[in-house]
């Protein structure tokens, strides 16, 4: 099984994070963003759409994040990741799709502006960021994880972006209940972390 990935990408470090949680054999292939090698001929062979990250187990190729995540929770027979009671999968999608959505134009795209120099207004991401933030805060409230005592992979979905905001000028600090979820993630037995990059508030 082979991922290929960037270190700087929040996308990326989903799958990691889940296949190091999992305790699963992968091996890491780096891509080389800014040489261009994810719009190379044999990338886009892999994934026309020439994103990271993607998935190689054997042959059968996974690209997209939450993807790859439901199919490493369903290939490994994961249920404590990924239940299989229709309500716990729909409120799993729900934040899968926040992660597509409101994660990726608020705290990730923020971040993007410092660490990428991407062409986003700086105060209207940083204000998505904080919107979605105060949300997940609001979740958070009186539990553990984003859908109660135990992670599943909508949690895994979010963390990457939101350990990670401070890079983007996006204050963590008044979200007393997400700076305690990512602690309890960062817990985790096989954790392994997002590459930090002093920029932004965390220069």
């Amino acid at each position: 099984m082979k991922l290929y990935h960037h270190p700087l990408s929040g996308h990326s470090h989903r799958v990691h994070l889940f296949l190091s949680l999992l305790g699963v054999p992968y091996e890491l292939a780096e891509v080389d963003l800014a040489a261009g090698a994810h719009k190379a001929p044999e990338f886009l062979k892999l994934n026309a759409f020439g994103q990271v990250p993607v998935l190689d187990d054997d042959g059968a190729v996974i690209s997209d994040s939450a993807a790859i995540l439901v199919y490493l929770a369903r290939k490994y027979g994961r249920t404590d990741w990924l239940p299989e009671d229709i309500l716990t999968t729909a409120r799993i999608q729900k934040w899968l799709s926040v992660a597509a959505g409101e994660i990726a134009y608020g705290p990730c795209a923020a971040r993007l502006v410092t660490v990428l120099g991407a062409n986003f207004r700086a105060d209207e991401v940083i204000a998505r960021a904080h919107r979605v933030l105060t949300l997940v805060e609001a979740e958070l409230s009186g539990r553990s994880f984003l859908l109660g005592d135990n992670p599943t992979i909508a949690d895994i979905a979010l963390y990457s972006y939101i350990a990670n905001a401070p890079e983007g000028n996006v204050d963590t600090a008044p979200y007393q209940a997400v700076r305690a979820w990512l602690a309890r993630i960062e817990a985790l037995p096989g954790f392994v972390g997002f590459r930090k990059t002093k920029i932004g508030l965390a220069a």
